[in-house]
């Protein structure tokens, strides 16, 4: 069987979003000045082309780079040598693979996409099984950058047991934000803020393991005017009749945090914390949570929510309709919700607000799986990549919005 955190830890593929290049003058952080995009126009929302793996793998993790045309994926499936893997990048445009590579096929070697950062390098977790053993050892490679086709070198985090839970999305920043995890230290969760393509990190933040433990889900977003990273998470679990969720903002150089609670409404309360994206530059953030079927809107400067919206066909009860993974478009203001189980129940949804929180669209006919991660999108298209297809894990779905 394929070894990766999804087994071993509630993982899942990290989603990429496009951010414009700001000036942040008041704080330390190093930018990649990518071009400047500006809003693009509105087109009609529907489904695009299919892309499926060339070995049929299953997919573990997926990025595109906002700034061009290429994305990668990682596949595995198993066989009777252990498990067949590869790294594939593919055309963004079409759909189409381009170059096959890291192929093996046997019990020791597994790879997953963690994200595409600044200057279009991608970073991934390449998993290996030592022999004699069952769980196994990372080591993290980068594609500097993407279109290299090729592993090009080594991202040598401080820690020597380190496992990648996410990643922040902005990439018109060269300082990310990585939630992890000190598999040395009974899973002691921490922040890394590094220069992927530099291999450098300017801070390790640790987290309290009681907060911020994978038993509430935390879920990680970047507010980089502001040098914040923000997460959000349910501090009981998502329990029934339970305590609101929560956001916290952490400050990225002296790791000082500020919290407050966020919406928690609906006969049994709000729920885990199931999808969560923050505009970079405005700090607006959107959650959506399990057991309201609601999406909430905060501002993050005033520390306080903006409003919230039920999800289509459903009620302040409907678990079964909640949302999942959510995508945020800051060049033209958008976050992007993915709905399983969308009005009929016969196919899924992408439902469309802007930062204020208006529905501004549903695109339908997406086949979505429980945890859907969110989409990744290139604003300047107004096109994104979705993950699942019609003949399921092996395949991402395009959409235009």
């Amino acid at each position: 069987m394929i070894v990766t955190d999804r087994m071993f830890l509630s993982q899942a593929p990290t989603a990429i979003i496009f951010a414009a290049c700001a000036t942040l003058t008041a704080f330390a952080v190093s930018l990649h000045c990518a071009p400047a995009a500006a809003s693009a126009p509105h087109h009609a929302g529907g489904l695009g082309t299919v892309l499926t793996s060339k070995d049929g793998g299953e997919l573990f993790g997926f990025g595109i780079n906002q700034w061009g045309d290429d994305g990668v994926i990682a596949t595995g499936q198993d066989t009777e040598n252990g498990y067949r893997v590869s790294v594939e990048t593919f055309d963004q445009n079409t759909g189409k693979i381009v170059k096959s590579f890291a192929r093996d096929d046997g019990p020791r070697n597994s790879y997953s996409v963690e994200g595409v950062f600044a200057g279009d390098v991608a970073l991934l977790t390449h998993y290996i099984v030592p022999k004699g053993e069952i769980y196994p050892k990372r080591k993290y490679q980068v594609m500097n950058p993407v279109t290299a086709n090729a592993f090009t070198g080594s991202w040598t985090p401080p820690l020597k047991n380190m496992d990648v839970v996410m990643a922040s999305t902005d990439q018109s920043t060269s300082s990310s934000v990585l939630l992890a995890m000190d598999l040395d230290h009974q899973d002691q969760p921490l922040l890394l803020v590094s220069d992927i393509a530099a291999n450098t990190f300017s801070n390790v933040i640790p987290l309290d393991p009681d907060l911020f433990g994978v038993a509430d889900d935390p879920l990680l977003g970047q507010f980089t005017a502001a040098n914040k990273a923000v997460i959000a998470l349910s501090p009981d679990g998502g329990a029934r009749h339970g305590k609101p969720p929560l956001n916290v903002l952490v400050d990225l150089s002296t790791g000082k945090q500020v919290q407050f609670n966020g919406y928690n409404n609906g006969y049994y309360h709000a729920g885990g914390v199931d999808g969560f994206a923050v505009d970079p530059n405005t700090g607006v953030a959107a959650t959506d949570t399990e057991l309201n079927a609601q999406v909430e809107f905060y501002d993050l400067k005033k520390k306080q929510g903006i409003t919230f919206q039920q999800l289509p066909c459903t009620s302040d009860t409907d678990q079964l309709g909640s949302g999942s993974g959510i995508a945020v478009d800051p060049v033209n203001k958008l976050f992007l919700v993915t709905q399983r189980r969308y009005c009929d129940g016969q196919d899924s949804a992408i439902v469309v607000y802007d930062e204020a929180g208006n529905e501004i669209e549903t695109i339908t006919g997406f086949q979505f799986f429980i945890g859907e991660p969110a989409p990744v999108l290139n604003p300047s298209k107004r096109m994104g990549w979705a993950f699942g297809g019609p003949n399921g894990w092996s395949q991402l779905q395009q959409f235009f919005y």
